[in-house]
């Protein structure tokens, strides 16, 4: 799930200006996303050896190189050149969470985008994404708010009430049902920077989660 609403512009340097050097941030972001070279290279359409030579700066990599970089790692552009992010203000309303509607599901942003940590609001409705495998590095961690909610994990089949939780490793493959016509409500709180961007992405053109 990436964040509802359009992404910030990237801030970066212009096209005229060097680039500094990002190689040692490249590395550090790749295996602490736990991705190897190979897996990396292959979400960034590159060979292993390219950007290999990115990651020991033998290469400069371009910006819409970076972009695609920062996607995969979950990150901004921001970040992988070292600039200080604008401060952030802790208070999220609820008001004004607009929800993004996706295959049946409703979510409604609860944290600021940008984090290591993603919370959400979500409406599941009932017959929506309940045969749906997911399985993408990282934790995932959920409340039942109202209604109930099944939860298929790894080989288990649990039942959820309002005031039940989970907090489960996502590599474990997962099904997320509600159990009645009514649908259920849960917050969920997933660790976005270390699923792979594609995998778990919500933005301005829809959402997926797998």
């Amino acid at each position: 799930m990436s964040t509802p609403g359009a992404p910030a512009p990237a801030v970066g340097p212009s096209p005229d200006e060097p680039l500094p050097d990002v190689a040692p941030r490249l590395r550090e972001l790749r295996r602490g996303r736990r991705l190897t070279l190979e897996t990396a290279a292959a979400r960034a359409g590159l060979s292993p050896a390219h950007l290999s030579r990115l990651e020991t700066g033998n290469r400069q990599p371009s910006l819409p190189l970076l972009l695609a970089l920062a996607r995969i790692y979950g990150t901004t552009v921001s970040d992988l050149l070292g600039e200080m992010p604008p401060e952030r203000d802790p208070i999220v309303r609820g008001a004004r969470a607009e929800p993004v509607e996706s295959d049946g599901w409703v979510y409604r942003q609860a944290g600021n985008p940008g984090r290591a940590m993603q919370p959400l609001r979500v409406t599941v409705e009932y017959g929506a994404q309940g045969n749906l495998v997911r399985v993408h590095p990282g934790e995932e961690w959920l409340y039942v708010l109202s209604g109930r909610l099944r939860l298929a994990l790894g080989d288990g089949v649990h039942v959820l009430e309002p005031g039940d939780g989970a907090h489960f490793d996502s590599l474990v493959p997962h099904r997320i049902a509600a159990v009645e016509p009514a649908g259920a409500e849960l917050l969920f709180v997933h660790t976005l920077l270390q699923s792979p961007a594609g995998e778990l992405c919500l933005d301005g053109a829809g959402l997926h989660h797998r």
